[in-house]
């Protein structure tokens, strides 16, 4: 589903990404842990294509997306790349389905489609009754759940998540485990996450250890 080859990055004299070589299998869940500074969320921009990297080349589900131009990429993006952020990064003026609707809005999907697959999406993440309640209305476990069937609404190749259980209580965080897990399971839904949360690394299908801008242990 993801192969990386010799991925390097720099800002300025900083060298963060030293030559990093993945590859990610379809259905799989991957945790990437680390240290503070190895490079963890800069691998994770660049897979997902809000960075560039500097040298080296990316495919997801067979296309090669590093020598794209910015238009191409930004609709490669939203058609194959969800995301989950630890701070659901939800829009505050829009309802829980509209939030979920906005990937395909993008995509140009009309609109009552869009909304018959949103939703579904919240239906399935136990969702239904806070369809048209707004985040601030939301509990932060609800919020998260949003985010995830945001990341699913364009059925994408790969959900990247950044910390997503790093603002959520041990109860939450027992959920949104068990939401990754029932995905990839029922759906074949791939993940790469970076986490310091051991359990939902220990969860995972495979480790990886990132030390200095390396991989210490894949």
């Amino acid at each position: 589903m993801i192969r990386i080859r010799e991925i390097s990055k720099s800002f300025g004299n900083l060298e963060v990404l030293k030559g990093i070589d993945l590859d990610v299998a379809s259905g799989e869940i991957v945790s990437i842990v680390g240290p503070s500074g190895a490079g963890k969320t800069t691998l994770l921009q660049i897979m997902g294509t809000l960075n560039r990297p500097d040298a080296g080349q990316i495919w997801i589900r067979n296309t090669e997306i590093s020598s794209m131009d910015d238009r191409k990429l930004a609709t490669f993006r939203n058609r194959e790349i969800g995301f989950v952020f630890q701070f659901h990064n939800l829009l505050p003026e829009f309802t829980a389905i509209e939030n979920v609707c906005i990937p395909a809005f993008i995509c140009k999907t009309p609109r009552a489609a869009a909304m018959k697959r949103a939703a579904e999406l919240l239906d399935y993440l136990r969702l239904t009754d806070r369809m048209e309640h707004k985040p601030a209305e939301l509990s932060g476990g609800e919020k998260q759940r949003v985010a995830v069937a945001r990341a699913l609404m364009n059925n994408p190749a790969v959900i990247l998540a950044d910390e997503p259980s790093g603002n959520l209580d041990s109860e939450n965080q027992r959920d949104l485990h068990q939401l990754f897990l029932r995905l990839r399971d029922e759906f074949h839904q791939t993940f790469v996450i970076v986490t310091h949360d051991t359990t939902l690394a220990t969860l995972s299908d495979r480790v990886i250890t990132m030390r200095d801008g390396r991989i210490a242990v894949n």
